[in-house]
């Protein structure tokens, strides 16, 4: 009987110790988010944003449990890689030259390098490297095209393009989501995963996604208006 208290002393312990380095890990992957969102001036809490997009679709694709908080994670450090561009490149308000191109490009290859030890959480690496992939191959770094691009980067890059649009109209007083969804729609099975571009598309139409709670700022106009109505 005392071999066993002990046993079942030392599983306990072991399974608070689990849940310490889960939630350190967390606490980690949610400071990383933080420090990159706040380098890029123009797409303030990008990474959260993302993250929660990522999440509802990957929920209407069949995902759970640890699936979908590995997801959640992997969307948060999605631009880690961007911590090693520079500002001026970053949050340029002209055109990019070729060069500063080439350089914001490697936020990819950057951030896998960056994630590559982080092995504790399945497929992490994933959404840093190959979110800017295209369905139709004609993305970076790799080129890669359609279930050749692992599952979390197309969930991930639907939900990142579609919040750096959005975000940029946003806080230029622009916002025009009309124009947001036509570009979605427009993408599809090109630029993106036509899955889990529908499912955005749907939840945004159904309004699943609420633009109003996730941009408390946004002013009332026509376009915002049309979304709500389920206009494409």
């Amino acid at each position: 009987r005392r071999h066993n208290d002990r046993v079942m002393e030392m599983q306990r312990h072991q399974l608070e110790l689990s849940q310490q380095q889960v939630k350190m890990s967390n606490d980690t992957i949610f400071a990383i988010a933080k420090a990159v969102d706040a380098k890029d001036e123009r797409t303030s809490q990008h990474s959260y944003r993302v993250s929660e997009y990522s999440v509802m679709i990957g929920k209407e694709m069949g995902m759970d449990g640890e699936e979908l908080e590995n997801l959640r994670r992997a969307a948060l450090v999605h631009d880690i890689g961007k911590i090693g561009i520079a500002d001026s490149i970053l949050n340029k308000d002209s055109r990019l030259t070729d060069e500063e191109y080439a350089i914001m490009k490697s936020h990819t290859t950057r951030g896998a390098e960056i994630l590559k030890g982080l092995t504790y959480i399945p497929h992490v690496l994933d959404g840093a490297l190959y979110h800017h992939e295209r369905y139709d191959g004609k993305g970076y770094p790799q080129g890669i095209k359609g279930a050749d691009i692992p599952q979390f980067a197309r969930i991930i890059g639907v939900a990142d393009a579609f919040d750096a649009m959005t975000a940029n109209r946003v806080y230029r007083k622009q916002m025009d989501i009309g124009y947001v969804l036509g570009e979605m729609e427009r993408g599809r099975g090109a630029q993106f995963d036509p899955e889990a571009d529908d499912i955005l598309l749907r939840l945004l139409k159904d309004g699943t996604i609420d633009l109003k709670k996730l941009y408390p700022g946004l002013e009332e106009t026509p376009e915002t208006t049309a979304a709500e109505g389920g206009a494409a």
